[in-house]
Protein backbone atom coordinates (compact mmCIF):
# COMPACT_ATOMS: atom_id res chain seq x y z
CA UNK A 1 0.00 0.00 0.00
CA UNK A 2 1.08 3.60 -0.63
CA UNK A 3 2.25 5.36 2.55
CA UNK A 4 3.68 8.81 3.18
CA UNK A 5 6.65 8.67 5.55
CA UNK A 6 8.83 11.38 7.06
CA UNK A 7 12.17 11.55 5.25
CA UNK A 8 15.20 10.57 7.34
CA UNK A 9 17.53 13.15 5.75
CA UNK A 10 15.11 16.08 5.96
CA UNK A 11 12.18 15.66 8.33
CA UNK A 12 10.35 18.59 6.74
CA UNK A 13 9.89 16.45 3.64
CA UNK A 14 7.99 13.23 2.89
CA UNK A 15 8.44 10.31 0.57
CA UNK A 16 6.02 7.74 -0.78
CA UNK A 17 6.88 4.15 0.11
CA UNK A 18 5.18 0.81 -0.43
CA UNK A 19 4.25 -0.95 2.83
CA UNK A 20 2.34 -4.17 3.52
CA UNK A 21 -1.41 -3.84 4.09
CA UNK A 22 -1.79 -4.27 7.88
CA UNK A 23 -3.85 -7.04 9.46
CA UNK A 24 -6.40 -5.95 12.10
CA UNK A 25 -5.88 -6.89 15.73
CA UNK A 26 -8.70 -8.06 18.00
CA UNK A 27 -10.43 -4.68 18.41
CA UNK A 28 -9.34 -3.12 15.12
CA UNK A 29 -10.97 -1.88 12.00
CA UNK A 30 -8.91 -1.88 8.84
CA UNK A 31 -9.98 1.24 7.00
CA UNK A 32 -9.48 2.13 3.37
CA UNK A 33 -8.57 5.75 3.95
CA UNK A 34 -10.45 8.17 1.71
CA UNK A 35 -9.37 11.49 3.24
CA UNK A 36 -7.10 12.87 5.98
CA UNK A 37 -6.60 16.18 7.72
CA UNK A 38 -3.74 17.85 9.57
CA UNK A 39 -3.37 19.01 13.16
CA UNK A 40 -0.59 20.81 15.05
CA UNK A 41 0.42 17.48 16.61
CA UNK A 42 1.65 16.29 13.18
CA UNK A 43 4.19 19.09 13.00
CA UNK A 44 5.22 18.75 16.66
CA UNK A 45 6.15 15.05 16.47
CA UNK A 46 7.49 15.01 12.91
CA UNK A 47 11.19 15.54 13.67
CA UNK A 48 11.26 12.58 16.03
CA UNK A 49 9.50 10.20 13.63
CA UNK A 50 11.81 9.89 10.65
CA UNK A 51 10.80 6.94 8.48
CA UNK A 52 7.33 6.76 10.06
CA UNK A 53 3.79 7.51 8.91
CA UNK A 54 2.09 10.51 10.54
CA UNK A 55 -1.55 11.58 10.58
CA UNK A 56 -4.28 11.30 13.19
CA UNK A 57 -7.50 12.35 11.49
CA UNK A 58 -9.16 10.20 8.86
CA UNK A 59 -12.38 9.23 7.17
CA UNK A 60 -12.77 6.07 5.13
CA UNK A 61 -14.48 2.75 4.54
CA UNK A 62 -14.15 -0.38 6.69
CA UNK A 63 -12.43 -3.15 4.78
CA UNK A 64 -11.89 -5.72 7.57
CA UNK A 65 -12.76 -6.10 11.27
CA UNK A 66 -11.06 -7.77 14.24
CA UNK A 67 -12.71 -10.72 15.97
CA UNK A 68 -13.97 -8.70 18.97
CA UNK A 69 -15.37 -5.75 17.01
CA UNK A 70 -19.05 -4.95 17.38
CA UNK A 71 -21.10 -2.16 15.85
CA UNK A 72 -19.21 -2.03 12.56
CA UNK A 73 -19.15 -4.15 9.42
CA UNK A 74 -17.26 -4.22 6.15
CA UNK A 75 -18.46 -1.38 3.93
CA UNK A 76 -19.31 1.06 6.73
CA UNK A 77 -18.06 4.64 6.37
CA UNK A 78 -16.23 5.74 9.53
CA UNK A 79 -14.28 8.69 10.89
CA UNK A 80 -11.80 8.86 13.75
CA UNK A 81 -8.66 10.48 15.19
CA UNK A 82 -6.74 7.33 16.10
CA UNK A 83 -3.91 6.61 18.52
CA UNK A 84 -0.61 8.49 18.51
CA UNK A 85 1.26 5.39 19.73
CA UNK A 86 0.38 3.56 16.49
CA UNK A 87 1.22 4.31 12.82
CA UNK A 88 -0.67 7.28 11.44
CA UNK A 89 -3.34 7.47 8.77
CA UNK A 90 -1.34 9.07 5.95
CA UNK A 91 -1.56 5.79 4.06
CA UNK A 92 -4.00 3.95 1.81
CA UNK A 93 -5.01 1.56 4.59
CA UNK A 94 -4.98 2.09 8.34
CA UNK A 95 -5.76 0.23 11.55
CA UNK A 96 -7.79 1.88 14.29
CA UNK A 97 -9.33 0.54 17.49
CA UNK A 98 -13.06 0.36 16.76
CA UNK A 99 -13.85 1.73 20.22
CA UNK A 100 -12.44 5.14 19.29
CA UNK A 101 -14.12 5.33 15.87
CA UNK A 102 -17.67 6.17 14.81
CA UNK A 103 -19.88 6.08 11.75
CA UNK A 104 -19.18 9.04 9.48
CA UNK A 105 -21.74 11.87 9.51
CA UNK A 106 -24.14 11.16 6.65
CA UNK A 107 -24.31 14.83 5.68
CA UNK A 108 -20.54 15.16 5.08
CA UNK A 109 -18.32 13.67 2.41
CA UNK A 110 -15.09 12.00 3.53
CA UNK A 111 -13.01 15.16 3.01
CA UNK A 112 -15.15 17.29 5.33
CA UNK A 113 -15.58 14.43 7.82
CA UNK A 114 -11.81 13.91 8.08
CA UNK A 115 -11.44 17.48 9.34
CA UNK A 116 -13.56 16.83 12.43
CA UNK A 117 -12.49 13.98 14.78
CA UNK A 118 -9.37 15.08 16.68
CA UNK A 119 -10.61 18.63 17.18
CA UNK A 120 -14.12 17.48 18.10
CA UNK A 121 -12.80 15.05 20.72
CA UNK A 122 -10.44 17.67 22.14
CA UNK A 123 -13.20 20.29 22.27
CA UNK A 124 -15.77 17.93 23.80
CA UNK A 125 -13.46 16.40 26.41
CA UNK A 126 -12.12 19.81 27.43
CA UNK A 127 -15.60 21.31 27.79
CA UNK A 128 -17.58 18.46 29.27
CA UNK A 129 -15.00 16.30 31.06
CA UNK A 130 -12.35 18.75 32.26
CA UNK A 131 -14.27 22.03 32.64
CA UNK A 132 -17.66 20.36 33.22
CA UNK A 133 -19.30 23.50 31.84
CA UNK A 134 -22.80 24.44 32.93
CA UNK A 135 -25.56 25.84 30.73
CA UNK A 136 -25.64 29.59 30.30
CA UNK A 137 -22.27 30.40 31.91
CA UNK A 138 -19.45 32.44 30.30
CA UNK A 139 -16.47 30.99 28.43
CA UNK A 140 -13.32 32.57 26.98
CA UNK A 141 -11.68 30.64 24.12
CA UNK A 142 -8.08 31.66 23.49
CA UNK A 143 -7.17 31.21 19.80
CA UNK A 144 -10.74 30.59 18.76
CA UNK A 145 -10.16 30.40 14.99
CA UNK A 146 -8.04 27.24 15.09
CA UNK A 147 -9.35 23.75 14.53
CA UNK A 148 -10.11 23.07 18.21
CA UNK A 149 -11.28 26.61 18.98
CA UNK A 150 -13.74 26.50 16.08
CA UNK A 151 -15.54 23.54 17.63
CA UNK A 152 -15.23 24.78 21.22
CA UNK A 153 -17.08 27.92 20.14
CA UNK A 154 -19.83 25.95 18.42
CA UNK A 155 -20.35 23.41 21.18
CA UNK A 156 -20.37 26.02 23.93
CA UNK A 157 -22.85 28.20 22.05
CA UNK A 158 -25.08 25.66 20.30
CA UNK A 159 -25.04 22.78 22.79
CA UNK A 160 -24.63 24.64 26.09
CA UNK A 161 -26.12 28.10 25.50
CA UNK A 162 -23.08 29.89 26.89
CA UNK A 163 -21.87 33.46 26.47
CA UNK A 164 -18.76 32.88 24.40
CA UNK A 165 -15.82 35.23 23.96
CA UNK A 166 -13.24 34.27 21.36
CA UNK A 167 -9.76 35.66 20.77
CA UNK A 168 -8.31 36.46 17.35
CA UNK A 169 -5.70 38.89 16.05
CA UNK A 170 -6.49 39.17 12.32
CA UNK A 171 -9.57 40.31 10.44
CA UNK A 172 -10.04 36.92 8.79
CA UNK A 173 -9.69 34.99 12.06
CA UNK A 174 -12.08 37.39 13.79
CA UNK A 175 -14.66 36.86 11.03
CA UNK A 176 -14.22 33.08 11.21
CA UNK A 177 -14.67 33.08 15.00
CA UNK A 178 -17.85 35.12 14.75
CA UNK A 179 -19.19 32.68 12.15
CA UNK A 180 -18.39 29.81 14.52
CA UNK A 181 -20.53 31.33 17.29
CA UNK A 182 -18.49 33.85 19.27
CA UNK A 183 -20.59 36.57 20.91
CA UNK A 184 -17.55 38.81 21.36
CA UNK A 185 -13.98 38.88 20.06
CA UNK A 186 -10.90 40.21 21.83
CA UNK A 187 -7.26 40.23 20.69
CA UNK A 188 -4.91 37.78 22.45
CA UNK A 189 -1.91 39.88 21.33
CA UNK A 190 -3.13 42.79 23.46
CA UNK A 191 -4.24 43.25 27.09
CA UNK A 192 -6.99 40.64 27.38
CA UNK A 193 -8.17 41.48 30.94
CA UNK A 194 -8.60 45.13 29.92
CA UNK A 195 -10.55 44.13 26.80
CA UNK A 196 -12.87 41.93 28.87
CA UNK A 197 -13.44 44.80 31.29
CA UNK A 198 -14.35 47.04 28.34
CA UNK A 199 -17.01 44.50 27.35
CA UNK A 200 -18.49 44.68 30.86
CA UNK A 201 -17.27 41.15 31.60
CA UNK A 202 -14.62 41.46 34.33
CA UNK A 203 -14.34 37.69 34.82
CA UNK A 204 -15.38 34.53 32.97
CA UNK A 205 -16.55 31.27 34.50
CA UNK A 206 -14.38 29.13 32.22
CA UNK A 207 -11.32 29.53 30.00
CA UNK A 208 -10.39 27.12 27.20
CA UNK A 209 -6.81 27.89 26.15
CA UNK A 210 -5.98 26.48 22.71
CA UNK A 211 -2.61 28.20 22.30
CA UNK A 212 0.49 29.33 24.21
CA UNK A 213 -0.49 28.26 27.72
CA UNK A 214 2.64 29.53 29.42
CA UNK A 215 2.66 33.16 28.19
CA UNK A 216 -1.12 33.50 28.61
CA UNK A 217 -1.24 32.04 32.13
CA UNK A 218 -0.88 35.35 34.07
CA UNK A 219 -3.75 36.87 32.07
CA UNK A 220 -5.88 33.79 32.63
CA UNK A 221 -5.35 34.06 36.38
CA UNK A 222 -6.71 37.62 36.21
CA UNK A 223 -9.65 36.78 33.94
CA UNK A 224 -10.96 33.63 35.59
CA UNK A 225 -13.81 34.07 38.07
CA UNK A 226 -13.60 32.84 41.66
CA UNK A 227 -14.31 29.08 41.62
CA UNK A 228 -13.76 29.15 37.86
CA UNK A 229 -12.02 26.50 35.77
CA UNK A 230 -9.29 26.65 33.13
CA UNK A 231 -8.29 23.95 30.63
CA UNK A 232 -5.34 24.05 28.21
CA UNK A 233 -4.26 21.84 25.33
CA UNK A 234 -0.69 23.10 24.75
CA UNK A 235 2.00 21.92 27.14
CA UNK A 236 4.33 24.29 29.00
CA UNK A 237 8.12 24.14 28.89
CA UNK A 238 8.42 25.50 32.44
CA UNK A 239 6.30 24.83 35.54
CA UNK A 240 3.16 26.96 35.65
CA UNK A 241 2.50 29.09 38.75
CA UNK A 242 -0.79 27.32 39.50
CA UNK A 243 -0.55 28.57 43.07
CA UNK A 244 -1.67 31.93 41.73
CA UNK A 245 -5.15 30.42 41.37
CA UNK A 246 -5.33 29.47 45.05
CA UNK A 247 -6.95 32.65 46.39
CA UNK A 248 -9.71 32.34 43.79
CA UNK A 249 -10.30 28.65 44.52
CA UNK A 250 -9.98 28.23 40.75
CA UNK A 251 -8.76 25.07 39.05
CA UNK A 252 -6.50 24.23 36.11
CA UNK A 253 -6.37 21.04 34.06
CA UNK A 254 -4.93 19.65 30.84
CA UNK A 255 -6.77 18.12 27.90
CA UNK A 256 -5.03 15.56 25.67
CA UNK A 257 -7.42 13.42 23.64
CA UNK A 258 -4.67 10.86 22.95
CA UNK A 259 -4.37 9.99 26.66
CA UNK A 260 -7.29 7.53 26.67
CA UNK A 261 -5.79 5.37 23.90
CA UNK A 262 -2.21 5.87 25.08
CA UNK A 263 -2.99 4.51 28.54
CA UNK A 264 -5.95 2.27 27.59
CA UNK A 265 -8.09 3.99 30.20
CA UNK A 266 -11.49 2.62 31.31
CA UNK A 267 -13.05 5.56 29.44
CA UNK A 268 -11.49 4.58 26.09
CA UNK A 269 -14.81 3.77 24.40
CA UNK A 270 -16.18 7.21 25.28
CA UNK A 271 -14.35 8.56 22.24
CA UNK A 272 -16.45 6.51 19.86
CA UNK A 273 -19.54 7.66 21.75
CA UNK A 274 -18.49 11.32 21.54
CA UNK A 275 -17.86 11.08 17.81
CA UNK A 276 -21.30 9.49 17.36
CA UNK A 277 -22.91 12.43 19.21
CA UNK A 278 -20.93 14.90 17.13
CA UNK A 279 -22.02 13.15 13.93
CA UNK A 280 -25.66 13.43 15.02
CA UNK A 281 -25.22 17.16 15.71
CA UNK A 282 -23.52 17.69 12.35
CA UNK A 283 -26.28 15.83 10.52
CA UNK A 284 -28.92 17.87 12.37
CA UNK A 285 -27.19 21.12 11.38
CA UNK A 286 -26.55 22.07 15.02
CA UNK A 287 -22.79 21.93 14.42
CA UNK A 288 -21.07 22.80 11.15
CA UNK A 289 -17.89 21.52 9.55
CA UNK A 290 -14.63 23.42 10.06
CA UNK A 291 -12.82 22.64 6.80
CA UNK A 292 -11.28 25.85 5.47
CA UNK A 293 -8.57 24.61 3.08
CA UNK A 294 -9.19 21.67 0.73
CA UNK A 295 -5.86 20.52 -0.64
CA UNK A 296 -6.88 18.10 -3.39
CA UNK A 297 -5.28 14.65 -3.63
CA UNK A 298 -2.42 14.04 -1.20
CA UNK A 299 1.14 13.94 -2.55
CA UNK A 300 4.51 14.08 -0.81
CA UNK A 301 4.91 17.71 -1.90
CA UNK A 302 1.43 18.87 -0.88
CA UNK A 303 1.84 17.17 2.50
CA UNK A 304 5.11 19.05 3.11
CA UNK A 305 3.44 22.31 2.06
CA UNK A 306 0.52 21.62 4.40
CA UNK A 307 2.90 21.06 7.32
CA UNK A 308 4.64 24.35 6.55
CA UNK A 309 1.30 26.16 6.43
CA UNK A 310 0.23 24.55 9.72
CA UNK A 311 3.42 25.85 11.34
CA UNK A 312 3.03 29.36 9.89
CA UNK A 313 0.44 30.48 12.46
CA UNK A 314 -1.91 31.49 9.63
CA UNK A 315 -4.11 28.38 9.63
CA UNK A 316 -7.81 28.97 10.25
CA UNK A 317 -10.11 26.01 10.80
CA UNK A 318 -8.78 22.80 9.22
CA UNK A 319 -7.02 21.70 6.04
CA UNK A 320 -7.72 18.28 4.53
CA UNK A 321 -6.78 16.11 1.54
CA UNK A 322 -8.23 13.24 -0.43
CA UNK A 323 -6.11 10.08 -0.34
CA UNK A 324 -7.10 9.38 -3.96
CA UNK A 325 -9.44 10.87 -6.52
CA UNK A 326 -12.88 10.77 -4.88
CA UNK A 327 -15.60 8.61 -6.37
CA UNK A 328 -19.20 9.76 -6.70
CA UNK A 329 -20.01 7.64 -3.62
CA UNK A 330 -17.83 9.73 -1.27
Amino acid sequence: MKSFVVQSENTRQFQVVDQPVPEPLEHDLRVRVEAISLNPIDTKVRAGRAGQVLGWDASGVVEAVGKSVTGFKVGDSVYYAGDITRPGCNAEFHLVDARIAAHKPKSLDHLHAAAIPLTALTAWEGLYEQLEVKQGRSLLVINSAGGVGSLVLQMAKKLSGMTVIGTASRDESRAWSKAMGADHIINHREDMPAQLEALGIPHVDYIYCCYATEPHFPAMVKMIAPEGRIVAIVGAESPLPVGDLFRKKASFSWELMFAKAMFQTPTLASQGEILSKVATSLDAGTLRHTLNKAGGVLTANTLAEAHAFQESGRAIGKQAFWMREPSSAT
